[in-house]
């Protein structure tokens, strides 16, 4: 039986059963019947949670006369995300702000809930950095064939025709290398900032691991900032007309 944190525990207890049915509708059996909820999955069911109580409380307290520090605090993130958007993907990137900013939210608080006692970053397990990176490649190509047709694959050619057999292989190797780089990235240096902060609190618990919890910080925040960057620059990539 793997170890199991507090809140893991909580939900194998009381929806073991309900995760037992749900995998074995698509043929899956646990390896533990009793415990199918990981830590991992169980820290991003959280983290979705919170996210989900955050925008319903900002949503239902919108005030024009009277904003409240939640709602400044949502405007900033809107106004962020918007003037990076805007800069990096031009004409058009209104349709993209939904999805780039519940990412970067979801990245980000993802990366800081491991600095709580008892919780785990999600994204120091290698399957949810490729969940995000998947899925911002399908979006992104999603939107490529939405914003060109059938003529997005001259975005995979090259520029004149008899380069195509070798401009193809090429690009698709280039694509398929996005979602290796955007997954690699987020996990290494969120299992690493895990790992090297657990070793310190265990050799020195007091004083010293409070400079890699700061560090910890530092690189959660970056992190989840980069991986939406790139996503942005994968989406202007993927709409633009410049080919």
């Amino acid at each position: 039986m793997p170890t199991q944190l507090l809140f893991t525990r909580f939900l194998n207890a009381h929806f073991a059963g309900v995760a037992n049915a749900v995998l074995n509708v698509f043929h899956v059996t646990p390896a533990y019947p009793a415990a199918p909820i990981s830590n991992t999955f169980a820290m991003e069911l959280l983290v979705t949670g919170v996210l989900l109580l955050y925008f319903v409380a900002v949503r239902l307290s919108l005030s024009v006369d009277k904003p409240n520090a939640m709602q400044h605090a949502a405007e900033a993130v809107h106004g962020f995300v918007s003037e990076q958007s805007e800069s990096i993907i031009g004409h058009g990137h209104e349709r993209f702000l939904t999805f780039v900013t519940v990412l970067g939210l979801f990245i980000l608080l993802s990366n800081l809930i491991g600095l709580v006692p008892g919780l785990e970053s999600p994204t120091a397990d290698v399957v949810v950095p490729l969940g995000c990176a998947l899925l911002t490649f399908a979006y992104y190509h999603y939107h490529g064939v939405r914003e060109h047709g059938f003529a997005y694959i001259k975005q995979f050619l090259g520029p004149v025709w008899w380069l195509y057999p070798l401009m193809l292989p090429i690009e698709l190797i280039s694509h398929l290398a996005r979602v290796l780089s955007l997954t690699v990235r987020l996990y290494a240096n969120m299992f690493a900032g895990d790992l090297v902060t657990l070793a310190f609190f265990s050799l020195v618990p007091v004083g010293i691991p409070l400079i890699f919890l700061g560090l910890h910080l530092g690189v959660a925040i970056v992190q989840a900032y980069v991986f939406m960057l790139l996503s942005m620059i994968y989406l202007s990539l993927a709409v633009s007309h410049d080919h």
